[in-house]
């Protein structure tokens, strides 16, 4: 549907941090600094990795920590340097099928929030089950892009 699409998604690693106790917004500035210094050489073999996209966060309903996390580059999926950070974590996420509606402009949390309730409807009356009690919203653009900007949120597949 040109409203949403199902992809299918690989086992992969990505780098992570929780941000506990401030709002969403906040929680994705202080995580992106985070995982932004692991990846400009805080970690144990002290290596600059690429930026890559997207830079996820984990919405769960009624909770108030956010998991922000990196993508870990595929030349670093074998073996992701450690991060030297304690809030800083690699994880594994395993393969999924992941139901995704994009959209433009600059994402805020109320707009991300809004687009997961219209997938989340659109889900619901196609009868396809997901996963309802959490939801990521996915960045792919630099604060700095002003034009074409492209976001999306996601839900798992049941």
């Amino acid at each position: 549907a040109k409203d949403s699409e199902l992809r299918q998604y690989e086992t992969a690693k990505w780098v992570s941090t929780v941000i506990k106790g401030e709002s969403q917004k906040e929680a994705m500035r202080q995580g992106f600094w985070k995982l932004f210094h692991y990846i400009q050489g805080k970690n144990e073999k002290e290596i600059k990795i690429d930026m890559t996209v997207p830079v996820t966060c984990l919405v769960k309903s009624g909770c108030a920590d956010f998991k922000i996390s990196f993508f870990v580059p595929f030349e670093h999926q074998d073996s992701p340097p450690q991060p030297t950070d304690s809030d800083v974590f690699v994880e594994e996420r395993k393969a999924a099928a992941i139901f995704v509606r994009s959209f433009s402009g600059f994402a805020s949390p109320d707009k991300y929030a809004e687009e997961a309730e219209v997938l989340a409807k659109l889900l619901r009356n196609r009868g396809q089950p997901f996963h309802e009690d959490f939801f990521y919203t996915a960045g792919y653009d630099s604060p700095f892009k002003l034009f074409n900007r492209h976001n999306e949120v996601w839900y798992f597949r049941k």
